[in-house]
């Protein structure tokens, strides 16, 4: 293999009051407490993330995560305040918002004005080792089209200040409204993708690299190719399925290219209907299906042919069975959005969701203590 292939996650957090089950906006005082190499602020001071450490294998990243959880928690517990790792939290408002104080969060919030402000929204983002910059920018033109599988199965973000959107995926519909956010469009080299950026920053849409953000790029701050299109997930092995898939389509991306096997782009706009169904229906209808001119699939049949696709490469992780099983689990209990939605139905309570998305979250992967 000539990339590295190394795993990393960052995880954004919403804090959240546990008396009320409002946001907390707590962030500032418990990052005076954690480690500043594994946690960071975010524009809103109501979300913590997490920084993994570079590791090797899936078991080694649901350690990470596990302990990068674990310590907001034990800083976050005693002040009667919860975390979770979904898209949105349901019982979050507009009106929740609160700036984190810096320069950059002042600046972009004067520019950018309702993009900032409601800005309530928490993702996860995986990282895999490709050193080789122009080997990063063509991996992440191949494994584009596998995007909207991840995005339905990551969903946890049916409902948007107080309200059910009708989507299982209403983060991926916020974040998109970003100048910068979405596909790249066809990029052959670091030195397109480098001009692209340098474009955009002539422009004085966005200010600098840090504000490009793509649905897939290579990162801004490490040697890795970067997952940006899912929504925070609150069980630990649903993340860790999203990295287990993300870094499989990498590794068979990399061995089309050593194949000399020519890409079959999307266009565009066909990209584009691909994620907004996966953020419509999530896993509890159809998805697009993989490759140039997709067509209309049962979700449980797309999630199936991406892991069957990728058999090869998963037995070279020594990660099949792994990735498999957890996946059947996936498909078994449905995605968050869907959990969600299910909790409200019994009493028509954001309340009995909010408990929900906490307790999963918080269970750092043992049965969650209430339903």
């Amino acid at each position: 293999m000539s990339a590295e292939l190394t795993l990393g996650a960052e995880e954004e957090l919403h804090l959240i009051d546990l008396d009320s089950w409002h946001l907390s906006a707590s962030a500032p005082h418990l990052l005076n407490q954690l480690a500043s190499e594994s946690y960071a602020a975010e524009l809103q001071r109501t979300t913590v993330e997490t920084n993994s450490r570079v590791v090797q294998s899936l078991g080694e990243l649901r350690d990470e995560l596990v302990r990068l959880r674990r310590g907001v928690m034990d800083v976050a517990g005693p002040l009667g305040v919860g975390i979770a790792a979904v898209g949105t939290a349901p019982r979050s408002e507009i009106s929740d918002f609160e700036l984190t104080p810096s320069q950059r969060f002042g600046a972009m919030q004067e520019k950018y004005r309702l993009l900032v402000d409601e800005q309530l929204i928490c993702g996860f983002q995986v990282h895999v080792g490709v050193s080789d910059r122009d080997l990063a920018i063509q991996l992440a033109q191949r494994v584009a089209e596998h995007l909207p599988t991840l995005l339905a199965l990551s969903a946890s973000s049916p409902f948007w200040n107080g309200h059910d959107t009708g989507y299982a995926s209403v983060r991926s519909l916020v974040w998109q409204r970003w100048p910068s956010a979405g596909a790249t469009g066809p990029l052959a080299s670091a030195a397109e993708y480098d001009e692209l950026i340098a474009d955009l920053i002539a422009t004085g849409v966005i200010s600098d690299d840090g504000m490009a953000y793509f649905d897939i790029r290579p990162s801004a701050h490490a040697p890795t190719l970067e997952l940006r299109v899912c929504d925070a997930l609150p069980l630990v092995d649903d993340a860790v399925l999203i990295a287990g898939l993300f870094r499989a389509t990498v590794r068979a991306a990399e061995i089309d290219i050593e194949n000399g096997v020519p890409l079959q782009p999307r266009r565009a706009p066909v990209q584009r209907a691909a994620l907004w169904q996966a953020a419509r229906t999530g896993l509890s209808s159809e998805l697009l299906s993989a490759g140039p001119r997709p067509r209309p699939i049962q979700a449980g049949e797309a999630v199936r042919s991406l892991i069957e696709s990728l058999r090869p490469v998963l037995h070279e992780f020594g990660e099949y069975e792994v990735v498999r099983d957890l996946a059947e689990q996936a498909l078994a209990r449905g995605n968050s959005s869907d959990r969600q939605r299910a909790a409200f139905a019994r009493r028509q309570s954001l309340d009995d969701v909010m408990r929900l998305v906490v307790d999963e979250t918080e269970s750092l992967g043992a049965p969650p203590r209430r339903a």
